[in-house]
């Protein structure tokens, strides 16, 4: 039995290092002028590589002030308001706020385990909440290389602004002006 569970434990030890990520991760923000500027730092890990195409998503950041990212360079930023998703994870996206993603269209893959560089953008607020991401890289190792590897996590965004809210505002307030007769209606009669 001792020896089934350290065979047990080799092979559990074994499968969780093979396991590697695109991880994006928010290093802080700082002011400038009235906006703030949200850096991200970003690893491929153990047996991953970055290749061209290859992408991570960060999911209802929210309003951003045009045309302020920044990416290293053999990386290409673009925004929308669903996806773009990696096909085997389910990240939460809400359709009415917008997500950021950096696309590598370098030529040369950047293996594991790396640092990817300083990816950032302005937004209006410093105020945190949490949101998903998602990436996409390609295996360098094993009898599945090349094969396509996806992920799923949780980072920091800015809070939404009250623009973004409106909708959510507005379908709360429907419901409660729909019931207000009827409140009223109890009420006269009591």
């Amino acid at each position: 039995m001792k020896r089934i569970s350290v065979w047990g434990f080799i092979l559990g030890a074994t499968v969780l290092a093979a396991r590697g990520d695109v991880i994006p991760t928010l290093s802080g923000t700082s002011p400038v002028g009235s906006n703030f500027t949200w850096n991200y730092s970003a690893n491929v890990t153990v047996d991953q590589s970055v290749q061209h195409g290859d992408f991570f998503t960060i999911y209802d950041f929210g309003n951003f002030v045009s045309g302020s990212n920044n990416q290293p360079a053999g990386w290409t930023f673009s925004s929308s308001l669903t996806g773009k998703n990696p096909p085997l994870v389910k990240p939460i996206d809400s359709a009415s706020i917008l997500n950021l993603t950096w696309t590598y269209t370098g030529s040369a893959p950047i293996n594991g385990s790396s640092p990817l560089g300083m990816f950032s953008i302005e937004a209006r607020t410093n105020q945190l909440r949490t949101s998903d991401f998602a990436a996409e890289a390609t295996r360098n190792t094993g009898p599945n290389t090349g094969t396509k590897v996806d992920n799923i996590g949780n980072i920091s965004v800015p809070v939404p602004e009250m623009s973004a809210l409106l909708p959510i505002f507005s379908v709360c307030g429907a419901g409660l002006l729909s019931s207000l007769p009827g409140i009223l209606r109890r009420r006269r009669a009591s």
